[in-house]
């Protein structure tokens, strides 16, 4: 009597690769019929947890869309397909099974905070056996010098560690590819329609308009590296403003997984070999580091790092001002330097390093405001949005998570001069402020009424008065507009791969 086939399901959810994909590759390694699964969660396109924000915005769930559609493209080329279906992974799985009846094994990769592992307890009851894997990180958790408890709190004692004491472990091959199960219907993918979500339509302005998928992913870091030779500037140029490669833009595909960072290490090193190692390439393994650093503070810290204190429990007196908050999410703060980054990230769904920093610095420091407001108005919008990254990220902005430097603030004008000293970024994304030719635009507040005149501009009308004005501000609004004011303020550094509120993120 033969024996009955073996079905795997393997949920993917944030690694739609089919590169250095281990659950996957032990699928189709251990089983005659594989289930390739990715489920659309309604809760995922719901309110978010404080401040009911949308949780799931236009620009990151078009990119989740293209994704989920190039991977089934993938499979399907190898003779496999991906299973997409609408509905919570705890409900979907069983029913698969039932349906089934033959499945032996469900396999996925391990996540770290409360909404995933709450479906991922839930799943350990489907039923079956369950084989997990932890495939978000650069160096693998059992490969720690530490355990997760005596994770450091400052990030340059991880990162030394790390680098003198840990392997990169090599990219895992999936290869073997295993079918679907016969008759499996193979479920269409929703439109955004479908999960309720209102289509943006793509800003020209913006310089990104990448595409979501494993495919473009790979594109990207061939152009980044081989066809550019970009990344050997990358220390000089990631502090940009304008354009798609001053900086790598990696996160934005790492954030869905449709490329691993290890795939970034080991390609960066072949470079390393065969053309040119500098400051620049390993700045860019530098903010591969930051990454996994706050995926494993949130491993170490839990459901604290959503909390209001932080990871320091600290009680801080936020405000939850809805007015400021609006000016600040909407562009109208009266401040062109926070003003043209919000409508960038609202247009496109990304922002720079630099602004993002600038952005949650003014949202803490100079409004007050919670902090939470802030990182569910990112988790909305930003394509690139890491629950971990993001969380992290404006934890350590607030002053709350992990800065060995306290009370760190950053002055919206002088970062402005520093970083966009011709006042050409806030032209581009604020237009009622393009008559003013020069630097003096990120203080518009300070020019004469004669020159607001001509440039037809009247403040409270045509542009809002600044909400707030810091009084550091001053010591850079009387010297000549159009030029750096010196060399920029020393500044933590993080991950161009989130937000480098680390230096980003």
């Amino acid at each position: 009597m033969a024996s009955k086939s073996r079905i795997a399901i393997c949920l993917l959810r944030n690694d739609l690769r089919l590169h250095d994909n281990e659950a996957l590759s032990w699928a189709f390694k251990n089983a005659d019929f594989v289930v390739p699964l990715y489920c659309f969660d309604p809760r995922h396109y719901k309110g978010t947890w404080h401040f009911n924000l949308p949780k799931t915005g236009s620009h990151r769930l078009k990119f989740l869309l293209e994704s989920v559609s190039d991977l089934r493209n993938s499979l399907r080329l190898k003779g496999s397909n991906l299973i997409v279906r609408v509905g919570k992974p705890e409900v979907i799985v069983p029913e698969l099974v039932k349906t089934l009846s033959d499945v032996q094994n469900l396999v996925f990769h391990e996540e770290v905070t409360y909404e995933e592992l709450k479906v991922e307890k839930a799943l350990n009851h489907s039923g079956i056996d369950v084989k997990t894997f932890w495939g978000h990180t650069l160096y693998h958790k059992s490969d720690l010098s530490f355990s997760v408890n005596n994770l450091p709190d400052v990030y340059t004692q991880f990162r030394k560690s790390v680098e003198a004491k840990c392997p990169v472990r090599k990219i895992i091959d999936v290869d073997d590819v295993k079918p679907v199960p016969e008759g499996l219907e193979e479920g269409q993918i929703p439109t955004m329609e479908d999960l309720g979500v209102k289509s943006v339509p793509v800003d020209p302005r913006g310089a990104l308009n990448f595409k979501g998928g494993e495919t473009v992913a790979l594109d990207r870091l061939n152009h980044y590296l081989w066809e550019t030779d970009k990344v050997a500037t990358y220390k000089e140029t990631r502090n940009g403003m304008i354009g798609a490669d001053y900086s790598t833009k990696f996160s934005i595909w790492l954030a869905h997984g449709c490329i691993s960072p290890r795939k970034i290490y080991w390609e960066i090193k072949r470079y390393e070999q065969e053309r040119t190692a500098n400051q620049s390439t390993y700045w860019v393994i530098f903010e591969l580091l930051w990454r996994d650093y706050f995926r494993y503070v949130a491993l170490k810290y839990g459901n604290q790092i959503f909390y209001e204190g932080g990871v320091q429990n600290k009680r801080i007196p936020w405000k939850q001002d809805k007015a400021m908050f609006e000016a600040w999410k909407d562009g109208r703060t009266g401040v062109p330097y926070v003003d043209a980054n919000m409508r960038e990230m609202a247009a496109t769904g990304f922002m720079s390093n630099r602004g993002r920093q600038n952005v949650a610095s003014f949202l803490t420091k100079d409004l007050k405001l919670d902090w939470r407001m802030g990182a569910e108005w990112f988790e909305s919008l930003l394509i690139d949005h890491d629950v971990t990254s993001n969380y992290g990220n404006w934890l350590y902005s607030a002053g709350i998570g992990n800065d060995p430097r306290e009370d760190r603030k950053f002055n919206m004008v002088k970062q402005g001069l520093d970083y966009d000293p011709d006042g050409e970024y806030v032209r581009l994304w604020v237009p009622e402020l393009e008559k003013i030719k020069d630097g003096s635009v990120h203080h518009v507040w300070t020019l004469p009424n004669s020159v607001l005149s001509r440039a037809e501009v009247s403040l409270g009308e045509t542009y809002p008065n600044p909400i707030v004005i810091a009084p550091e501000w001053s010591r850079h609004t009387n010297k000549k507009s159009g030029r750096n004011q010196g060399p920029p303020q020393k500044q933590n550094k993080g991950m161009d791969f989130y937000f480098k509120g680390s230096q980003k993120h």
